[in-house]
Formats: C-alpha cells, structure tokens, sequence
C-alpha cells in the first residue's frame, strides 16, 4: 500500500509518501508545497492542486489520509486551512485516490502513543518509524508523514479485525 499523507495549509501544504510492505513502513518521499500571501487566493488554491497531482502522477498512491481542520485558538486560521484542504481533496479526486480523514488528536495517538504529544515527539516518532537518518523538515511535510502512518496503523488494526477503515464512496461520476 502507497498512502498520500497531507498536512493541508494555505501558505504551506506538507505531503509526504509512506510505503507499506509486509507490516514496516518506509518513507519514499515528502516536501511542502508553499504559497505565498501576495498571489489571489484562486491561484494559491490551483498552485496546491496542480502540485498534489503531480505527486500522485508520480508516486501513485493508493490512498490519501488528510488531517481533519482543528478549530483551536486560532480560529483565524481556520478557513485559508479549510479553502487547502479543499485544494488537495480536489487533487485527490483529480487523481482516483479514496481519502481517509484523521484529527490531530487521533495522528499522535497513532503515531506517538498520546493525544496530547507536542510536535518535536511526532517529528522524532516519524523519524523512527520510517527509519529516516534525519527529522523531515519542515514540520508540515513531518505532519503529513505522521498522518500517512496513521492511516497505515489504523488500516492495518482494521484489517487484522476482519473490517476495512475506510468506506468505500464510489465516484459519482463514472
């Protein structure tokens, strides 16, 4: 299984690519696709788009995990993150590839063990986990790698009780 891990942001989107082969995981490849505030937000939104689909024309994954908005504090935040994430489901959708959805809380639970680990502790699970010689940078493409894994460990739990995380949707348009 090759699983599109996103970290959507309107300024810097992470994305990162986790193999899973025979229970381990490995990183094939990450980065962050930035956008910056002087460019109309139609543009931003495309530029986000036209990248994700070059990364799934290229690594083809099978499936996408994407982290779920987080309404905190900074609630200011939350539509640019919401107008990416669009962005990115879209290139999904572009692309053929399911979309599973996990809360940040759910992605260290998985990753870490708590849901109330800081980001340094992801970033040193993920580089454990995916036997990486250094800490992805930057956060977001770290981000992304952790919701991939998630999406690996909570597939892989499902698939061992006989059910299946995500639900088949279907395209509404074949």
């Amino acid at each position: 299984m090759i699983v599109l891990g996103l970290d959507p942001g309107l300024a810097n989107t992470g994305w990162g690519i986790v193999e899973e082969r025979r229970g381990s995981c490995r990183c094939r490849a990450y980065g962050c696709i930035r956008t910056t505030a002087d460019l109309d937000l139609a543009w931003r939104l495309r530029r986000i788009v036209d990248e994700l689909s070059l990364v799934a024309n290229r690594y083809h994954p099978n499936v996408a995990a994407i982290e779920s908005i987080f309404f905190g504090a900074n609630t200011r935040s939350a539509i640019p993150t919401a107008h990416a994430r669009g962005a990115a489901l879209v290139a999904c959708s572009f692309a053929g590839i399911e979309v599973g959805e996990y809360t940040p809380m759910q992605i260290k639970q998985a990753v870490v063990g708590t849901g109330a680990a800081d980001k340094r502790q992801v970033t040193y699970m993920v580089r454990n986990l995916l036997h990486l010689d250094h800490d992805p940078r930057p956060d977001h493409a770290a981000d992304a790698l952790a919701c991939a894994v998630c999406h690996v460990n909570l597939s892989t739990t499902a698939a061992l009780s006989g059910g299946r995380y995500i639900q088949e949707k279907g395209d509404p348009y074949a």
